[in-house]
């Protein structure tokens, strides 16, 4: 059975090991993709970085492309799932409604956003984050996700505009994923019909490996000696990264850790790239910089929105007043080039040096127009910075990407990939990629992508020392 995975960011692989990872859903990416060894799949959907009419686009895209080429691959069993974020941020249910429309009809969709390796967890419907409900915490407060509630009905509820009522929505609880209770769970999941909702409490990976083994039971179910086997289901599920590896019931990863950081290509300095401008970030980036071989390198934020509002005057009045909102079509403006080559001199020089240039946007959020200029803003600079990770020096040893978008942008514009291959997780939850050997830019470079909310003040320091080949943070 393949496991297939609409990711909303790059960043969902943050469990699991040796798979691609799709940046393009063209017949053949698909194709070696599905016929892959892996059972599983990643379409890097970057959803989380458009808006609703635009994600819907893109999903409805993927979903199209997708329903020839499971055929083509022969591959009768499948399950899909939206991966999306711990905290709550993204378009949901948006994104599955375009799923239903586009490959369904599905028996259920379940909501499971349990991230356990980073806190994240739900019990009796509540979801939590470190054991306080997440509504409480800066992530709720996301300018174009923000909500209200961490009760998943009622966030349902809300996040569908009232068209899944809380009342309606399921409920599979801890006490259903104990191992004694195996087949009353896979009884209940072959049971349903009609495509209900179920929120599904996490707070332990155990659980969510009985929850995978019960999903693969009846997804393909085995039929007994002599007997007609039951329907396999049709479920649909809406999860964050810690499902997949009890889905995927994946072996141990061949590379631990400190071999993954033997993968850097020489004895030359790394980089570090730092898009994300969440507090947690803000922290992290704070405490790598006292590193003395590293150097903060600032993108300013202001001098871009500056550039990106000039660009789109000028487009708007060649288009008859008419404002262009495609935002792939900012791929094409040469936001201020001379500030670009300014700052890809500045790396090259602090890496000469022998030290880490530490590239970051200007910390906190620009005042926008409106929350389409926001996600313009948002494109322009991960598109900044992706353009100045291709200016680096050859010689470059390995690359760490802070955030989805600017991760993304990183690996479909600046670095040009159609497919990827992961590794395996550095640290917990944070993937280690490696660029194909034929790159023409960094052959074989290992890139390690860092979502914004995960870790502690210090993962992000952690993770550079172990790169360079030392062993813990200094005392």
């Amino acid at each position: 059975m393949k496991i297939v995975v609409i990711d909303d960011d790059p960043t969902g692989s943050q469990t699991v090991h040796s798979c691609p990872l799709l940046l393009r859903w063209d017949r053949p990416t698909l194709l070696a993709g599905l016929r892959d060894p892996s059972p599983l799949v990643f379409l890097l959907a970057d959803t989380r970085a458009l808006g609703p009419a635009a994600a819907a686009a893109r999903v409805r895209q993927i979903c199209r492309a997708l329903k020839p080429a499971l055929a083509e691959a022969g591959l009768e069993q499948w399950l899909l799932v939206s991966r999306g974020d711990s905290t709550l941020r993204g378009h949901f249910p948006l994104e599955v409604e375009v799923i239903e429309q586009e490959l369904g009809p599905f028996d259920a969709t379940l909501l499971v956003p349990a991230f356990v390796e980073g806190g994240r967890t739900t019990v009796e419907g509540v979801h939590l984050l470190h054991g306080e409900p997440v509504h409480h915490s800066p992530f709720a407060a996301d300018s174009r996700f923000s909500y209200a509630t961490s009760f998943l009905p009622d966030w349902a509820e809300a996040k569908s505009g009232g068209r899944r009522k809380a009342a309606q929505v399921g409920r599979i609880g801890l006490a259903e994923l104990e191992p004694a209770n195996a087949i009353g769970l896979s009884a209940r999941l072959a049971a349903l019909a009609g495509n209900p909702l179920l929120v599904v409490d996490a707070e332990k990976p155990e659980q969510l490996r009985a929850l995978g083994a019960a999903l693969r039971q009846v997804v393909r179910p085995v039929p007994l000696p002599g007997r007609e086997g039951p329907r396999p289901r049709r479920l649909l599920l809406q999860s964050a990264a810690s499902l997949l590896n009890g889905l995927a019931n994946l072996p141990p990863q061949p590379l631990e850790p400190a071999a993954l950081a033997q993968l850097r290509r020489s004895g030359a300095p790394g980089a570090v790239l730092v898009g994300s401008w969440v507090p947690l970030s803000n922290r992290q980036l704070q405490e790598l910089l006292l590193e003395p071989a590293c150097l903060g390198v600032e993108l300013p934020v202001t001098r871009v929105l500056a550039a990106l509002r000039k660009a789109h005057t000028a487009s708007a009045e060649s288009l008859g007043g008419e404002q262009e909102r495609d935002l792939e079509l900012d791929r094409d403006l040469e936001l201020e080039l001379e500030l670009e080559l300014e700052l890809a001199e500045v790396m090259a020089n602090v890496i000469a040096a022998g030290r880490t240039p530490v590239l970051f946007t200007s910390r906190g959020e620009a005042i926008c127009h409106d929350a389409e200029e926001r996600q313009r803003l948002g494109r322009a600079l991960a598109l900044q910075i992706a353009r100045l990770a291709a200016r680096l020096p050859v010689e470059l040893s390995y690359l760490i990407s802070k955030g989805g978008t600017t991760s993304q942008t990183l690996l479909s514009s600046g670095l040009d990939l159609g497919t990827v291959r992961l590794e395996g997780q550095l640290l917990p939850g944070l993937s280690l990629l490696r660029l194909p050997a034929d790159h023409p830019l960094f052959p074989a470079l290992p890139l390690l992508t860092f979502p914004g909310n995960l870790g502690t003040a210090g993962t992000l320091r952690q993770a550079w020392r172990r790169m360079q080949g030392f062993d813990d943070l200094p005392p």
